[in-house]
C-alpha cells in the first residue's frame, strides 16, 4: 500500500466559526438539565435544540462541511478547538463510552457529540443505525480487549481493510464525519476514492455486473439468515461518474468465478495505489464521501491505558442524491436507521420501497 500522507483536500474552520460550534454545544448541554439522557443521544430536548439553533452557526460552518469537492472523494477540516483533559480517559469500549459522556468531570465528549451533530446537521440529516451502538446517533471508535484482530472499528492490531460504510445496506450513508478527539500515535485513517482508480473496460465491465453479495459487519452481530442479493461493486450515477460499494471483509468472493475475482483484486490493487492516509489529530474532521470513497485504518498496537486513539463518528444522509432503484428491493437484513432529523413523509429506504420516481432515497 503506498499511503499519501499529504494529497488530499483540507479545509480550515474559522476560529469565530469553530468557537461558535462549541459555544453552541455547551449552552445545549447546560439546557438539557442535569440528568440528560446521554445514551442514545435520543433526548428529545437534545434533538429539538440541534434542529432549531443549527442555524444560529455561521456560514462558514456549513461551506467548511460541505461534501468533499475532488476526486479524493475526502477532507480533512482542521480548526475545531478540542483540549485533552476535557474528555477524560480513553474508555474501554463503545458502552463506557457511551455511558461516561454523562459524567460531569468530563463534559467534553458530551460536548463533542452535540457539536458533532450540529456539524451532521449543517451538512445534511444525522442517522444511526438500530443495530448498532444501541442507535447512538455519534459512534464511539476505540480499541476494545478481544477486537484487535477482526473487521471493525474496535480493532488495531490488524489492518482495518477499506470499505464502504455498511456497504450491505441501501440505505447507507452519502456522507461521514470522522473527528478525532485524541490519536497519540499519529495512526493514519486510509481514504481511496474509486474516481482515482485506472481499471480496463474488460475488468469494469465485470465489476459492473450484480454477482456477489455484501454482508453486514460483525458489529451488526451475527446469524443473518435473510436472502443476501448479488450487488454491483461500480456503477455510473446519472453524470457518468463512477459509484462504487465495496467491503473485501465481508464478501464471499470463494464463490464468484475467476474473471470476478480477477477483476475484484485489480480493483482492489488500485485502490491501494491511490491511498490516502491522513493521520488525523486532536480537533481534525475528516469527511468521506462513502459513495465515491472506501476508508479503513493501519494497525497500531492498543495500549488501554486511557491514551488510545479515539474518534467519533456520524452517519450523514445528503437528501440530494439518490440511489439506483434496483436498490428499493434490498431488505438490509433487517437492519433499521434511527433518523430522528428526518421528516416522517421522506422514508422510503428504510423500508424498502420507492418514492413515485422509482427511486430509493436514504435514511
Amino acid at each position: 500500500m503506498t499511503l499519501h500522507l499529504h494529497d488530499i483536500e483540507n479545509r480550515e474552520l474559522p476560529p469565530d466559526a469553530a468557537s461558535a460550534v462549541r459555544a453552541l454545544a455547551t449552552d445545549i448541554r447546560h439546557r438539557l438539565g442535569d440528568e440528560p439522557h446521554t445514551d442514545t443521544l435520543h433526548d428529545p430536548v437534545l434533538l429539538a435544540q440541534v434542529d432549531e439553533r443549527v442555524g444560529e452557526l455561521p456560514a462558514a460552518v456549513r461551506h467548511a462541511v460541505r461534501p468533499p469537492a475532488t476526486a479524493a472523494g475526502a477532507t480533512v477540516v482542521r480548526g475545531l478547538p478540542v483540549d485533552d483533559a476535557e474528555f477524560g480517559p480513553t474508555p474501554p469500549h463503545w458502552q463506557a463510552a457511551a455511558a461516561s459522556a454523562a459524567d460531569p468531570r468530563h463534559t467534553g465528549s458530551l460536548d463533542l457529540d452535540i457539536a458533532m451533530l450540529l456539524l451532521a446537521r449543517c451538512a445534511g440529516e444525522p442517522f444511526g443505525w438500530a443495530g448498532q451502538q444501541n442507535g447512538r446517533l455519534v459512534n464511539n471508535i476505540l480499541p476494545a480487549v478481544g477486537h484487535e484482530d477482526e473487521q471493525s472499528g474496535a480493532s488495531s492490531s490488524t489492518l482495518l481493510s477499506p470499505h464502504t460504510e455498511d456497504a450491505f445496506h441501501a440505505a447507507r450513508a452519502n456522507l461521514l464525519m470522522l473527528t478525532c478527539l485524541r490519536n497519540p500515535d499519529r495512526v493514519a485513517t486510509t481514504v481511496s476514492s474509486v474516481r482515482q482508480v485506472r481499471l480496463a473496460e474488460a475488468d469494469l465491465a465485470t465489476l459492473t455486473v450484480p454477482t456477489l453479495p455484501i454482508l453486514p459487519d460483525v458489529s451488526y452481530g451475527t446469524g443473518f439468515d435473510q436472502p443476501a442479493p448479488a450487488l454491483p461493486t461500480v456503477w455510473f450515477d446519472e453524470s457518468g461518474s463512477a459509484t462504487l460499494r465495496y467491503d473485501p471483509a465481508y464478501t464471499p468472493l470463494d464463490d464468484a468465478d475467476p474473471a470476478f475475482r480477477a477483476a475484484y483484486a485489480q480493483l482492489t490493487a488500485e485502490l491501494a495505489r491511490v491511498c490516502h492516509a491522513p493521520a488525523l489529530a486532536p480537533g481534525e474532521i475528516l469527511l468521506v464521501d462513502n459513495d465515491v470513497a472506501v476508508h479503513g485504518r493501519v494497525p497500531f498496537r492498543a495500549r488501554y491505558d486511557g491514551t488510545d486513539r479515539w474518534l467519533k463518528r456520524v452517519n450523514i444522509r445528503l437528501p440530494e442524491r439518490r440511489r439506483r432503484a434496483n436498490e428499493s428491493s434490498e431488505n438490509g437484513y433487517g437492519q433499521r436507521v434511527v433518523a430522528p432529523f428526518r421528516a416522517a413523509i421522506d422514508r422510503t429506504a428504510e423500508r424498502g420501497s420507492t418514492d413515485e420516481r422509482g427511486s430509493v432515497e436514504q435514511p
